[in-house]
């Protein structure tokens, strides 16, 4: 991760947090030093796996951070898509979204919906 990416990114979450949790940002602070080094080695060594593991337990901590109040919603939601995602590469950018998708079918219709890749093979 870039020097500027990561402070900007550090900085962002941190401010979320000192916002909800004021008492909790000095243990934060602590466990981003900690996941920075970790993402730092496991793109070093080639682990995307590990990398992953890293970025979903983080969608946790933010999950967990709406189910206890959700009205940070919101507020999670700018902090995302307009100080986080933009310091990701436009490959990375494209991961994040939000899908809704809607079908009525009757009579003999199909409906074949993906939020991704589909591949309908019929015999």
């Amino acid at each position: 991760m870039a020097t500027d990416a990561w402070q900007h990114a550090r900085d962002s979450a941190l401010a979320l947090w000192r916002r909800v949790h004021p008492d909790r940002v000095p243990a934060v602070e602590a466990e981003l030093a900690e996941v920075r080094a970790e993402v730092i080695a496991a793109r070093e060594e080639g682990d995307a796996q590990a990398e992953g593991d890293l970025a979903a337990d983080w969608q946790r901590r933010l999950r967990r951070l709406l189910r206890d109040d959700p009205s940070l919603e919101s507020e999670l939601r700018r902090v995302l898509d307009e100080e986080l995602n933009p310091l990701l590469a436009p490959a990375e950018q494209v991961r994040i979204g939000q899908v809704q998708m809607n079908a009525t079918a009757s009579g003999h219709a199909r409906v074949y919906q993906a939020g991704g890749n589909q591949t309908i093979r019929e015999a």
